[in-house]
């Protein structure tokens, strides 16, 4: 079966867009954002694609495309779309797959189903991107709490920001998961100097194991 990953956050703006172009730039894989709110700025998966340089036909086009940044269920009423969450299905490749939601796990689609839903339909591998300042403890724990809930396949958390070894260690510990390395911040954001930063601190043979 083909890697696939699904790539969520416990909040928005904590940089797994950022991740997930380095992680699609060191698999080789292709990228696809189910659900993309607001077009006004540069959209993930053109960030994914200048920053990880990847070839546009390994970037899938989006399910929807809404022009409101705003949560998806109320960027798709404002825009008269309708979101049919059950409709969404990854696609198929011929190489690994990278999935980026949008926010967080328990953000609306519409006003029945939130990403969790979709994903624990998917049943593939989630890897949680969590920052290292303060609060991150609490957040990152519930929003394991919420995949296990719903029997998604957690397959590890990556660390975004500036070492905290003991908040690192913590949520390790209590949330029975594995650490998958931390990407720092950098000062200039280019796709060279990302390129190196995911190497330095990920080991990519990790992302080639099962779930725990």
């Amino acid at each position: 079966m083909t890697l696939r990953f699904v790539v969520t956050g416990t909040d928005t703006g904590i940089g797994k867009t950022v991740f997930s172009a380095a992680l699609t730039d060191a698999l080789g894989a292709y990228y696809w954002k189910p659900i993309q709110a607001g077009l006004e700025d540069e959209t993930d998966s053109e960030t994914v694609q200048r920053l990880g340089r990847i070839p546009p036909a390994r970037i899938m086009p989006e399910a929807y495309r809404l022009r409101t940044p705003a949560s998806p269920h109320l960027a798709a009423r404002i825009d008269g779309v309708r979101i049919e969450a059950e409709a969404l299905i990854p696609p198929s490749t011929d190489a690994p797959l990278i999935i980026e939601g949008a926010g967080g796990l328990l953000v609306p689609l519409t006003e029945e189903a939130v990403f969790a839903d979709v994903f624990a339909r998917w049943q593939i591998p989630v890897v949680l991107c969590a920052r290292t300042g303060l609060g991150t403890i609490n957040h990152t724990l519930l929003s394991l709490e919420a995949l296990r809930a719903r029997s998604i396949p957690v397959f590890g958390v990556a660390f975004i920001g500036d070492k905290q070894a003991e908040t690192e260690s913590i949520i390790a510990k209590l949330g029975r998961v594995r650490s998958l390395g931390r990407l720092p911040k950098l000062d200039t954001l280019t796709p060279e100097l990302l390129r190196q930063a995911f190497s330095e601190n990920f080991d990519i043979d990790l992302f080639r194991k099962e779930p725990v």
